[in-house]
């Protein structure tokens, strides 16, 4: 099995482009999953007719959105993050209103696994949306991750606004402290890790430099000047072989364009 994950930037840009139908055609993933698709379903042309359709669109037109288009049938859908429990301590009508109508997050339920796709907001050059992105969003990410791995693995994917060390960005020293390469956004990156699951990538690929997302200022793309902030994250029983369902593979596919990112993907295998 492939899953794909891409922040398009705007489906109905990427798709104008032919870029998203080229994709599909050529690397036929079994499950896609698009951040930042700026569209509802609907608004957007999109005939992929051996795969579902599952949109979780932004109130908002024209702004972030996350969608997943997968050939196999999910046991359930939920959207958004759960309400209740562990999560009203955050103070969930005042702080979650942004999570509900951007459409951020989206999770479906395989007999295997749990996806989850997610498009984590950016802090804002001004750092304006830091200590929401600390306090309340990474928060009750981990608190849903953990509370769905309870139950059967997670693979959680998409464009985490992060790049967690020093090798996933072109020129660390001069962003450290900016949006992207704060302390406070690495240290949400680092609770993951901490708490049972995997940066599926980085230990595939120890010490490789690879980025998945690029200004489109300066050329930085054709000069090498990227960020690595889209991420797989599986739990641990999925990287170590303990599920009858294990991840056998990572690739950054940076040459495919169409975004200022570029697609990630992972594959997995089960037994015969």
């Amino acid at each position: 099995m492939k899953i794909v994950s891409w922040n398009v930037n705007g489906v109905r840009a990427i798709l104008k482009k032919g870029a998203l139908q080229e994709f599909v055609a050529q690397y036929q993933p079994d499950i896609l999953c698009l951040q930042e698709t700026k569209a509802k379903q609907g608004q957007a042309e999109v005939d992929f007719e051996e795969y579902e359709e599952i949109w979780n669109s932004a109130e908002r037109a024209g702004y972030s959105g996350t969608a997943i288009f997968t050939k196999k049938e999910p046991e359930a859908v939920f959207f958004g993050f759960p309400e209740g429990g562990e999560f009203e301590g955050y103070g969930w009508e005042d702080k979650f209103g942004d999570a509900r109508k951007e459409g951020r997050i989206l999770t479906a339920e395989f007999d295997e696994f749990f996806l989850v796709n997610v498009y984590v907001p950016n802090e804002k050059d001004d750092l304006g949306r830091l200590k929401y992105r600390e306090k309340v969003w990474d928060r009750a990410l981990l608190a849903h991750l953990k509370k769905l791995d309870e139950q059967k693995p997670v693979i959680v994917c998409g464009d985490f606004n992060v790049a967690h060390e020093e090798i996933d960005l072109a020129r660390p020293e001069q962003n450290r402290g900016h949006a992207g390469f704060t302390d406070e956004g690495r240290q949400g990156m680092t609770n993951y890790l901490r708490n049972g699951f995997r940066d599926v990538w980085r230990e595939t690929n120890p010490g490789v430099r690879k980025y998945t997302w690029w200004s489109y200022r300066g050329g930085a793309r054709q000069r090498g000047v990227g960020w690595r902030i889209d991420y797989f994250l599986a739990s641990e029983s999925l990287m170590t072989g303990e599920r009858t369902m294990r991840v056998v593979g990572a690739e950054i596919l940076d040459e495919v364009m169409g975004s200022d990112h570029c697609p990630i993907m992972v594959e997995l295998q089960g037994e015969e």
